[in-house]
């Protein structure tokens, strides 16, 4: 079974997937930092492909980076200054060639995340 990686944004203070939450991935290799790739989640609050497609998957640490307070402003969410949450940077190991799904639950003043199925 080939490797690849995928998200779920959901914006837990209202209830709705996170539309339009830009996502960044990338690849860390000791102090080295390497963009993979760069999408935007849809009506679903998933992204429309793979973050990391089995044609690129490699086990290693990675990182993913969600863009939310881009998100809360287009969503309408009063900004504190500074905002609270801004960019929420998630670094993990993929030691498996499987699929990784790293979801992110998201208010404007917390998050939460797992490894899902």
């Amino acid at each position: 079974m080939p490797g690849y990686l995928t998200t779920h944004v959901l914006d837990t203070a209202s209830g709705r997937p996170a539309a339009g939450l830009k996502i960044e991935l990338f690849r860390i290799e000791g102090s080295d930092r390497a963009l993979l790739n760069t999408l935007v989640t849809n009506s679903d609050g998933r992204t429309d492909a793979h973050i990391l497609p089995a044609e690129r998957f490699q086990t290693g640490t990675y990182e993913l980076i969600f863009h939310a307070g881009s998100y809360l402003d287009q969503a309408g969410i009063p900004a504190e200054n500074p905002r609270f949450l801004d960019i929420i940077p998630l670094r993990f190991g993929m030691s498996e060639t499987t699929h990784y799904h790293v979801p992110l639950l998201l208010s404007p003043f917390g998050y939460s995340t797992y490894r899902g199925s």
